[in-house]
């Protein structure tokens, strides 16, 4: 049994070649569009771009707030976009982009599968990363721990 991976670079570095080609294009697209703030780090098993406690401390499990992750499961990738799960606009968008790239959604509340690059409207992921700064993420999130 290998020792987790304890960098983003170790981890892609572990993928075999395949995996890691999907893992670093959608990466690749994340980071083209991921607004200011937000840091990219490994959180288990998955690549995550989130708000670091240095800038909201206050989370439910003391851990950084995910805003975007990726990763690899046995048989698909997931890509966790938790803005979708908390915005029905933002929500919207993605299924509007997708139905207009002709590209089926297998999503569940926040998490997009896909078995294959090409299953991805990247061009749709990389607008949503885009469309949310960190600090309405936090506005978003204070909100909703209020309810």
């Amino acid at each position: 049994m290998t020792a987790p991976a304890a960098t983003v670079t170790s981890y892609l570095a572990a993928l075999p070649s395949e995996q890691r080609k999907v893992i670093s294009a959608v990466r690749a697209t994340i980071r083209k569009n991921l607004p200011s703030g937000y840091k990219e780090v490994l959180q288990g098993k998955f690549i995550a771009y989130v708000v670091p406690l240095s800038r909201y401390p206050k989370t439910y499990n003391g851990q950084p707030l995910w805003y975007v992750a990726l990763g690899v499961q046995k048989n698909y990738y997931a890509l966790h976009m938790v803005a979708l799960y908390g915005s029905k606009k933002e929500l919207e968008k993605v299924q509007a982009g997708y139905k207009k790239a002709g590209k089926r959604l297998d999503m569940g509340k926040a998490c997009i599968r896909f078995k294959k690059l090409e299953d991805l409207a990247l061009d749709v992921i990389g607008k949503s990363v885009a469309g949310v700064p960190m600090e309405e993420y936090i506005r978003w999130y204070v909100v909703a721990k209020s309810k």
